[in-house]
């Protein structure tokens, strides 16, 4: 990971007009709140702090484009490209090119999601605003806005920039888009009222502190456009292309030497230059893995398309390959583990003994034509809405945040008159007589409540005589989602941490956690900040924190951003799920960003996945999936690692023993094209689910590679001693002989080679479940097929002759046997690797549990 110092969270909430009083804010921004700012000044201001508008900064298309010819991997395939122009290979060079447009394509796509993003972002702002100009109201485009402006809010409004509410009775928004919080959030005199939320219920005046990018809509913006992160998948195909060309451009430069020498001194090498040439840049090209890319990329892709049927939409390729490693899943509370619905829990009794009689009252003091969530999550509750018939509503107080009570007034069917009241339960305990009895049930009853994080409403109604009596409390809360629980617990059987994130209350938050049994270590950003401060100091236990923690409460999008960006510099690879504006800059920055059913499309636009069902059982089975993908992918890495190896080790060595080349170079271009194109269909090749998250282990990768790549070359140089001394001992002529020895060569390099795929597929026996697929298994079968009847027959000219059914037969038997030896030397390969590991771990826990001691 990269060396990058964690910056200690901040809240981006803060701003310098949130603690002064409304007076302080009028005179600092130089306006009458009774006039509002003149035509000339908005102007002036307008010039002064640009328009009130998300930025965006665009590089120049041909910039984007020339970036994804630059680099280890397209230098190889450029490269390929004009070693195959010079040889006047025409279908090799279009192969080639096509396969360098596709790659630079698949990148360049994903240079626009930023972009995205913030467009995304800037359909949730508001078009038009009613500003107070000149003395008068008017209407004005949004992006006119500026600071100092008078802006009038009510019901239904989207909040066009960042206002300090000067004069209203109260507004209620909805802001969980932007913070997380589940609730609607009641405004008040010399409140702050953020961009992009939206007015529920009420009507207030506010001055506008902050326009554009500096609103806190604008903050997560910005955080979006920073959050980058680097592929393990290019950074594994980038490393793995580095070794092979490394590899491949010594070992051809080896032989270049030792070629000219044996001309040039000993005349040995009856090749012209020319000659020696051609076979280099052949070598070259065969060596240099130009499909390796392509390869890789095909098979996310079409595991991408099986994913969509899982109802999660891939919007970028890699992420297929990240959420195999992921080992930490941050979630966002609302909307993903929970259902966004707020609901109303076991009812309390006091002066009732019938739960549906306190739902009735509680029904008549609420306004079911209204968009109060409350008010729908009371009605939702009740199951018998007939019995509301038997009353008629004669007046009716809504809700009012300043009072806290909603009060109606209505008649029953035998003509008497109540009235029916719900509210704040302290409200509602002094409307009624109180005794002391009742006073402390109440109270207790509302403590254990807050202790589990929910909100309660007080329900009383009177009686013939107009006297009050307390009915009961209304317990409200988002509840989880039916199948979280077990979800939660099958991801986390898969080796995936996974932590709450949420704009929630810390008490909100912990009794979540506990009923999912994710755990009780719920820190809030203020703590999170104080032991931050405090783990600073000692550099050891840096950013401990946020692995111990089981979630985090009352966060905002800078937290949330930070919160991944912590995991990741500790080496973590980490997914984040979301679905409000608030949770973009997140999805961005997270190795995998997962935008869940219903996000809005800012999340979407930033996530690298798209749920279109409700749940993480979704992320559960595009889990499963990638690791099966993952594996795949490795298998191929694996396979291409060895066989070049193979190639080039047993080139060099028949140099430095035979004093000749023992491949043509259209034999080495046959085993390349033969290698490579059935061996996509891996693609569809069923593969073992990985129980804890996979990784580019590139010592394992290289060891059983390079350990097969051995085994390969020395099989290779058991057939052709066997031909050289037996099948073809009596042949007089030795160049005929060096001719029919070539072809076993050819015959060992490319049937035996080819054959490794079954062996890089697992870590087991060859016959060990899950069996090949039958596509990949009839793909690999038609190139072992090709490479036999080449061998067989020929191909008409001395570069390659036919050694007939009867060599054949006998070097297939031979490649069995050895294919049975190279899969003992795969098994023991693993053992040792699996020993090694076991002993590191064992040193790191001991090493452990003495710190701990000490």
């Amino acid at each position: 990971m990269p060396e990058e110092k964690t910056e200690n969270i901040k809240s981006q909430t803060e701003s310098p007009f949130a603690k002064m009083t409304n007076e302080e804010v009028l005179k600092n921004l130089d306006v009458d709140a009774e006039k509002g700012l003149t035509s000339s000044e908005a102007k002036a201001r307008l010039e002064k702090y640009g328009p009130n508008a998300l930025e965006e900064k665009k590089r120049s298309i041909f910039k984007q484009l020339l970036v994804f010819f630059w680099g280890p991997i397209p230098w190889m395939i450029e490269i390929a490209a004009i070693l195959s122009g010079v040889l006047q290979k025409w279908p090799d060079f279009i192969v080639i090119m096509a396969m360098l447009i596709i790659n630079a394509a698949l990148g360049f796509f994903q240079e626009f999601k930023a972009g995205n993003a913030i467009e995304a972002l800037k359909k949730k702002l508001a078009l038009h605003a009613r500003a107070l100009r000149d003395g008068k109201w008017v209407d004005i485009l949004a992006k006119e806005i500026v600071p100092g402006d008078i802006i009038g809010v009510k019901l239904g409004n989207i909040i066009p920039a960042d206002l300090k509410l000067v004069s209203g009775e109260y507004l209620t928004v909805d802001q969980s888009a932007l913070t997380g919080e589940s609730l609607p959030v009641t405004k008040k005199k010399q409140d702050i009222a953020f961009s992009g939320t939206i007015a529920k219920t009420g009507e207030m005046n506010g001055v506008v502190t902050e326009t554009g990018m500096n609103t806190f809509f604008g903050k997560t913006a910005k955080l979006v456009s920073e959050a980058k992160t680097k592929s393990h998948f290019q950074q594994a195909v980038i490393r793995i292309g580095d070794f092979l060309i490394f590899l491949t451009l010594t070992i051809c430069a080896i032989i270049l030497v030792v070629s000219l020498y044996r001309i040039e001194i000993e005349h040995v090498l009856h090749e012209s230059l020319g000659q020696i040439v051609i076979f280099i840049l052949v070598l070259v090209i065969a060596g240099i893995p130009i499909a390796l890319p392509a390869v890789l990329s095909a098979t996310m892709a079409i595991g991408a398309g099986r994913l969509a049927k899982m109802k999660a939409i891939v919007s970028k390729l890699t992420a297929v390959e990240e959420m195999a490693n992921m080992d930490i899943l941050c979630s966002d509370k609302t909307g993903t583990l929970t259902k966004n619905e707020l609901t109303v829990g076991d009812i309390q009794l006091f002066e009732s003994k019938d739960p549906n009689e306190v739902l009735t009252i509680a029904c008549l003091a609420s306004n079911p034509d209204g968009r109060d969530a409350i008010d729908e999550a009371i009605f939702k509750k009740l199951e018998n809405k007939d019995v509301l018939n038997e009353y008629m509503r004669e007046k009716f107080t809504p809700f009012d945040p300043v009072i806290k009570k909603a009060v109606a007034v209505v008649k029953q069917k035998d003509g008497t008159t109540i009235q029916a009241a719900k509210g704040a339960p302290q409200v509602i305990l002094k409307m009624v007589e109180e005794s002391e009895d009742l006073s402390q049930k109440v109270m207790s009853a509302i403590e254990v409540f807050a202790a589990k994080g929910y909100r309660t409403l007080g329900v009383a109604k009177t009686d013939q005589n107009g006297k009050w009596h307390y009915l009961g409390l209304l317990p409200m809360f988002d509840p989880p989602r039916d199948d979280t629980k077990e979800t939660l617990g099958y991801i986390k059987g898969m080796g995936i941490d996974v932590k709450m994130v949420t704009g929630d209350h810390e008490a909100i938050a912990k009794e979540l956690s506990v009923k999912l049994d994710l755990g009780s270590n719920i820190i809030s950003v203020t703590e999170l900040e104080k032991r931050q401060a405090e783990e600073e100091k000692n550099e050891n236990n840096k950013d401990n924190i946020f692995e111990e923690a089981n979630g985090f409460a009352q966060v905002y999008p800078q937290h949330k951003f930070d919160i991944v960006k912590a995991l990741q510099h500790k080496g973590h690879i980490t997914g984040m799920t979301g679905d409000g504006v608030n949770d973009a800059p997140a999805l961005k920055q997270a190795d995998i960003g997962i935008a869940v059913s219903g996000a809005t499309d800012a999340a979407k636009e930033a996530a690298d996945i798209v749920l279109t069902e409700p749940g993480l059982l979704v992320i559960a089975h595009a889990v499963e999936q990638s690791r099966k993908i993952f594996n795949r992918m490795k298998s191929y890495a694996m396979y291409r690692i060895s066989e070049t190896c193979r190639l080039l080790l047993f080139l060099l060595l028949s140099m430095l023993v035979f004093n000749d080349h023992p491949l043509t170079a259209i034999m080495i271009i046959l085993i390349a094209l033969l290698n490579d194109v059935p061996i996509m269909m891996i693609a569809y090749d069923r593969m073992p689910i990985d129980k804890n998250p996979s990784s580019w282990n590139m010592k394992e990768i290289l060891t059983i590679a390079i350990g097969l790549a051995i085994a390969g070359v020395i099989s290779t140089f058991g057939l052709y001693w066997i031909g050289d001394h037996y099948w073809f001992a009596s042949i007089t002529d030795a160049t005929i002989k060096f001719y029919h020895l070539r072809t076993l060569a050819f015959m060992g390099i490319l049937c035996g080679g080819n054959l490794t795929i079954y062996l890089t597929r697992n870590t087991r026996a060859i016959w060990s479940k899950p069996h090949p697929e039958i596509k990949f298994f009839l793909a690999t079968l038609v190139s072992q097929i090709i490479g036999t009847g080449l061998s067989v027959y020929g191909i008409g000219t001395n570069d390659f002759v036919g050694i007939g059914w009867k060599y054949v037969a006998f070097s297939w038997a031979y490649i069995l046997v050895w294919f049975l030896i190279c899969m003992l030397v795969k098994e023991g390969l693993y053992k040792i690797i699996g020993r090694k590991t076991h002993y590191i771990a064992s040193a790191i826990k001991h090493a452990e549990e003495k710190m701990h001691l000490q």
